[in-house]
C-alpha cells in the first residue's frame, strides 16, 4: 500500500509556537474533494494509538455520508476536514461509492466501533481517556461499561455540556476547562457533526488532549441507551434502516432525502469521466 508523509502544522495562540511534525500515513483517496485514508479497521486503531502517544495534538474524523455531502455542498466547513490528521470512511455507502469510482477504500471504519476498540488498546497501553458530550447520562454510563470491560482503563473523566453551550461563553469555557484539567491522551467528542469537528479544530491546540476523535452518538451505543443494528445490517450497509426505525421523526429527512445526494454525486462524477 502506498504511503505518504503527511505534515500537520498547528498554529496555537501567541504563547504556543507553531508545531510541525510528520507521520507516515497511507496515501489518501480523493472522494468528491474529501481526502479519506484507505485503511482497514485494525490499521486505523494502530495509527490512532500511535498518534495518542505523540507529542503534539492530533485530530481524526470518522466521516459518514452526512460529512461527505456537507463537504461537497458547503465550502465553509471544508477546513474542518482539511485540518484532520486522519479521515476514515464511517459508512458502507462511502466505501461503495469509492469502488464505483475506482478509488477504492478497503472497508468501513465506524466511529462507534473505534471507541470501544481504542479504549481496549488504551487499557493495554496505559493511555488516559476522556469523554466529552453525548446525551445526558450517556457518557457516564458509557464510562461505567468501558471500565467494567477493561478494569485497568484510565478513564479520567466525562463532561456533558448543555445543549447550545457553544453559544454561551461561560458554558464553552467550562467545557474546555474540564478537558484541560484532565489533559487526556485520547479525547472522544460526542457532540454530533459538525459541532464536534468545530469544537476540536477550535480547541485542539489548547485543550490538552494529544488525540481528539469525533464519535457522534457512540456514547449512547456503548452505554446501551440506543441499540446498534445487528452485525449483518452493519456489514451490508443497512444500519441506517435500523437507526431510522429507532428515531424516524429525527432521522427521516437525513436518511431519505439529504443522504440520497450521494447517489447524484456518484452519477455526476461517472458522467464527467465518460465525457
Amino acid at each position: 500500500m502506498a504511503t505518504c508523509e503527511v505534515t500537520t502544522i498547528l498554529e496555537g495562540p501567541p504563547s504556543i509556537p507553531a508545531v510541525a511534525k510528520t507521520l507516515s500515513l497511507p496515501t489518501p483517496v480523493n472522494l468528491f474533494g474529501m481526502m479519506l485514508h484507505p485503511v482497514r479497521f485494525q490499521e486505523a486503531v494502530n495509527i490512532l494509538m500511535q498518534m495518542a502517544k505523540g507529542d503534539e495534538p492530533r485530530y481524526a474524523v470518522t466521516a459518514n455520508v452526512d460529512h461527505v455531502i456537507r463537504f461537497s455542498r458547503s465550502p465553509e466547513v471544508r477546513p474542518l476536514y482539511t485540518a484532520a490528521d486522519l479521515i476514515v470512511a464511517d459508512g458502507m455507502p462511502i466505501v461503495w461509492a469509492s469502488r464505483i469510482l475506482r478509488t477504492p477504500l478497503p472497508e468501513r471504519v465506524a466511529g462507534s466501533d473505534l471507541l470501544p476498540a481504542m479504549c481496549a488498546a488504551a487499557a493495554e497501553q496505559g493511555l488516559s481517556v476522556f469523554l466529552l458530550g453525548g446525551a445526558p447520562g450517556a457518557a457516564d454510563d458509557a464510562a461505567k461499561v468501558l471500565k467494567q470491560r477493561h478494569p485497568t482503563l484510565n478513564l479520567i473523566g466525562t463532561y456533558v455540556p448543555p445543549y447550545g453551550f457553544e453559544k454561551d461563553a461561560i458554558e464553552s469555557a467550562q467545557a474546555l476547562q474540564a478537558v484541560q484539567a484532565a489533559s487526556p491522551d485520547i479525547l472522544f467528542v460526542g457532540l454530533g457533526s459538525p459541532k464536534q469537528e468545530n469544537w476540536i479544530v477550535a480547541n485542539r491546540a489548547i485543550c490538552g488532549a494529544t488525540l481528539s476523535v469525533g464519535v457522534g452518538i457512540s456514547f449512547s451505543f456503548v452505554a446501551g441507551h440506543i441499540a446498534r443494528a445487528p452485525k449483518w445490517m452493519q456489514k451490508t450497509g443497512m444500519e441506517w434502516v435500523h437507526r431510522l426505525w429507532q428515531e424516524p421523526g429525527r432521522l427521516w429527512k437525513r436518511y431519505l432525502i439529504d443522504d440520497m445526494a450521494l447517489v447524484w454525486l456518484v452519477l455526476k462524477r461517472l458522467f464527467k469521466k465518460a465525457t
